[in-house]
């Protein structure tokens, strides 16, 4: 049967979900859905609304070419969003910033009600204000002298930027000039007859001394009077840590409410109340400490801050607060799902309240507490809006299966099935994988089997992803298997720590054990395998053909290939320095086996990747022509191969791109692992 994965434009076409927001009195859930443009060159998102009940259908609330995001309700029920819409003759593909809009609570026309040429990054609103996160000019005076230095420097085509801090850059973009201010406003009110016309932000700087890269996340009480931010101070010359904030949204004075000089302090969430403060301590690591993590809840009256939840060895990564104060709703990764949790602020004690195998992400709680919403997803199912009923899971003290709501972006058909691998490794640790299987698959007709590693390395392939997507590999007929080697999440502290420092042990061995108990199976073919990653995941495919010629054909995506280069040209050289020392360094840097790799490989690697520098790439590239065994002739014939993107960042994400990266892989794997001739992408350029 045919399916969206046969076809990547077809595939490219599929509409994507992502954010939730709850209205305050819990009738109207938003998300956003993202939909390719008519050029096909980029995506556009456009705002739903969601029954909470499941009855009605979805509406759509936003139609713009530029698109909408950002979207949060204020206590009125009025959804705030921000669009680059101004101008509704402009270029759609002109880069322009974003700007505040309203769309009331009683209906009608959206209203602009902020513009700024600085964008903004973050919007919320409790009781009569809203606080932005946006970027501000160090020199400026004010919101219109902060408008006029960006016109001047875009008129004058001026982009230079003068540092005088660490970090400079951040993934795919660089940092400045200026940095990200807080600031508010008295959010206006729209009357029955107001239209669109209201009356602009007035925004007011809370935060005037800001240094760049020194504020990032907030939370904001539910009276909005106050705020308590993650700020990040210097720890040593070179490093730093971040700390917790409160800042007084009348005066704009701040006070230090947790500063670990060992730890790092980070998602602050305000009780309901506004008295109490979850948050999580992470100390600062080294060669010889690995990662860690606890929550911890500060009194804001006493000052008391103790850990909470202590047995529980997993790491948040959402969280929401019961309406009544007693408990928070958590979701983090566990065996290969993420689920939803509840920590019991009375007894300390985490439970499990969803079933599914599945990830739960953006979770929101009703206001009588009866219902979590959240985005679901898996392998089987990209992010779908559902609820859990909190009432039934408390009642039986079991997990209990979540409920589809009616969808605007319902899942696509598979082109097979998703099966779990597990096998127990030397030092006794499990390790599982998931294992998508083409349709057919068996005895008499075995698949060839792809090992995807996955990135971080701090991560799991717990969710769906769409740029990271096994299903268009297994309609080509291929078997993938995602595993979850050491250092990965959601196995407890003991496993991160079990390949911490250490990435070219555990990591690999387990990744070559995981795949022996694939290939073990009578529906894989063990003669016909290959093996893929990126980031991380590129840094431990480079590791494998350094060490195994088991694989006919290894892709590896913006990929770690020297070590001591790596770390300080990295984005934040300062997180690698405390893991990366110098044992690791002379150990397990994948480029001091260069003369060791006989198998093909496909480099894969952006221009814009800060993450991991294209200094990465090209090094392994030369080297890989230079000298590994399978180096370029004397007629200049190879069978290596390097895909390069000039203007593309660490994941490659433009649609056109994603088409040509999955078409250039489809024929590298074809070429190498089945011992077919395919085509390159007919647009590929190259020699």
């Amino acid at each position: 049967m045919e399916s969206p994965f046969h076809d990547i434009d077809a595939y490219l076409g599929l509409p994507r979900c992502s954010g939730l927001s709850l209205s305050p009195d819990g009738t109207r859930l938003v998300t956003t859905i993202a939909t390719l443009n008519a050029k096909r060159t980029r995506y556009r998102s456009a705002l739903w609304q969601i029954d909470p009940t499941g009855i009605e259908p979805a509406r759509r609330l936003t139609r713009s070419r530029p698109g909408e995001s950002l979207a949060t309700f204020s206590d009125r029920g009025d959804l705030l969003f921000t669009s680059s819409r101004p101008d509704p003759d402009a270029d759609e593909d002109e880069d322009s910033p974003a700007a505040l809009w309203l769309l009331p609570a009683s209906g009608g026309e959206a209203a602009l009600i902020g513009n700024r040429l600085g964008g903004y990054d973050t919007v919320r609103s409790h009781g009569d204000r809203v606080l932005v996160a946006a970027p501000r000019l160090g020199a400026s005076t004010d919101e219109a002298d902060d408008d006029r230095r960006r016109k001047e420097r875009k008129d004058r085509t001026i982009s230079a930027i003068l540092h005088a801090g660490y970090p400079v850059r951040h993934w795919d973009h660089d940092l400045g000039p200026g940095a990200v201010h807080l600031m508010t406003a008295t959010l206006p009110t729209p009357g029955p007859d107001a239209g669109t016309d209201l009356p602009r932000l007035d925004l007011r700087d809370l935060t005037p001394t800001a240094s760049a890269n020194q504020l990032e996340e907030f939370t904001l009480s539910r009276d909005g009077s106050f705020a308590v931010a993650v700020e990040y101070a210097p720890s040593t010359a070179t490093d730093r840590r971040s700390r917790l904030i409160r800042i007084d949204l009348d005066d704009g004075s701040s006070t230090v409410l947790v500063d670990y000089p060992d730890a790092d302090a980070q998602n602050p969430a305000l009780s309901p109340d506004g008295s109490r403060l979850l948050f999580t301590r992470s100390p600062l690591t080294s060669p010889d400490r690995p990662a860690s993590q606890e929550l911890r809840l500060l009194d804001l009256a006493t000052g008391d801050d103790r850990r909470v939840a202590a047995d529980w060895d997993r790491w948040p990564t959402g969280q929401a607060w019961l309406p009544d104060g007693s408990g928070v709703v958590l979701t983090a990764d566990s065996d290969g799902r993420g689920p939803a949790f509840l920590l019991d602020l009375d007894t300390a004690t985490v439970t499990r309240l969803t079933s599914d195998d599945a990830t739960f992400t953006d979770p929101q709680v009703s206001p009588d507490g009866r219902w979590l919403y959240a985005l679901r997803t898996s392998y089987l199912a990209p992010a779908e809006v559902v609820r859990v009923d909190l009432d039934a899971a408390r009642r039986t003290g079991a997990p209990v299966a979540s409920e589809l709501l009616r969808n605007p972006a319902p899942a696509p058909d598979l082109p097979g099935t998703l099966t779990e691998v597990t096998t127990t490794v030397a030092d006794g640790s499990t390790v599982r994988a998931w294992l998508a299987l083409p349709a057919g698959a068996g005895p008499d007709a075995p698949a060839p089997l792809l090992l995807w590693i996955h990135g971080g390395p701090l991560g799991s392939w717990n969710a769906w992803s769409w740029r990271w997507c096994p299903w268009l590999l297994v309609a080509q007929g291929y078997a993938v298997l995602l595993p979850d080697p050491a250092l990965s999440t959601g196995y407890g502290e003991a496993f991160i720590a079990r390949g911490w420092g250490r990435w070219g042990a555990e990591p690999f061995t387990d990744l070559m054990a995981i795949t022996d108990a694939a290939v073990a199976r009578d529906d894989i073919d063990a003669s016909r395998t290959g093996a893929m990653g990126g980031s991380f995941g590129g840094y431990m495919a480079n590791w494998v053909a350094g060490h195994t010629d088991r694989f006919r054909a290894i892709v590896t995506h913006a990929s770690l290939w020297s070590l001591d280069q790596f770390g300080p040209t990295t984005d934040h050289a300062y997180y690698w320095a405390r893991e990366v020392g110098e044992v690791m360094l002379r150990d397990h840097s994948p480029h001091a086996f260069i003369e060791q790799i006989r198998t093909p490989m496909l480099v894969v690697h952006g221009d814009r990747d800060y993450r991991v520098p294209i200094g990465e790439g090209l090094r392994l590239w030369w080297e890989l022509l230079s000298r590994s065994r399978l180096a370029m002739d004397a007629d200049g014939r190879t069978p290596h191969r390097f895909l390069y993107f000039p203007d593309e960042n660490h994941w490659v994400l433009s649609p056109q791109h994603a088409a040509i990266w999955y078409g250039t892989v489809s024929a590298f794997l074809a070429e190498h692992v089945l011992g077919e001739a395919k085509p390159y992408p007919e647009l590929l350029s190259g020699d």
